[in-house]
């Protein structure tokens, strides 16, 4: 199993969540309702406190982390990319993080913010809501447009959807040459 508690601290995991078999949640990680945690994710609350929110996906390979005493917070419905590495961050409801981007200790990224690929968001950074950032280190690049905002919310669902799936049919198999 992919969970482990630590000094006495342990995950906390919402109804409908589905977590990946090699995805590893250690200490205090608070996961809300159906999230989906992919594989290779590392959530790692040894001696800070990490808060999932409802129907967050945290795409495989992606790492958590908190300082000591200190908050990692994902919102509701946040979209965190493949091999994104976020530590003692804030990222507000609907914000999407995009693959192998970095966000530093103690930034803030707004409500519904994108923020592009391999991006890095440097400490104490704040991204507003509602904007496109990119780079390294991560400039505002313009507006949000509604067509990101419906783009996302379907790509959001997928993973909802992709949750509630593996739940039901996923399956290991010895070897496929096998059947």
């Amino acid at each position: 199993m992919p969970f482990f508690e630590v000094n006495e601290r342990r995950p906390q995991i919402g109804e409908g969540a589905w977590i990946a078999p090699t995805a590893e949640i250690i200490g205090d990680v608070r996961i809300g309702a159906n999230c989906y945690i992919g594989f290779g994710a590392v959530l790692r609350g040894d001696y800070g406190t990490i808060e999932i929110g409802e129907g967050s996906a945290i795409e495989e390979g992606a790492m958590i982390h908190a300082r000591p005493g200190g908050l990692a917070s994902i919102g509701k419905d946040v979209t965190v990319g493949h091999m994104v590495m976020i530590h003692n961050a804030t990222i507000e409801d609907y914000a999407v993080i995009g693959m192998q981007s970095m966000i530093s200790d103690f930034t803030t990224i707004g409500t519904w913010a994108i923020v592009a690929e391999q991006s890095l968001v440097k400490r104490n950074q704040v991204i507003t809501p509602e904007t496109i950032w990119a780079g390294a280190p991560a400039v505002e690049k313009g507006p949000l447009q509604d067509r990101h905002k419906q783009e996302w919310t379907l790509a959001k669902k997928v993973y909802r959807s992709l949750a509630e799936q593996y739940h039901t049919t996923l399956k290991e198999i010895v070897d496929p040459r096998l059947d």
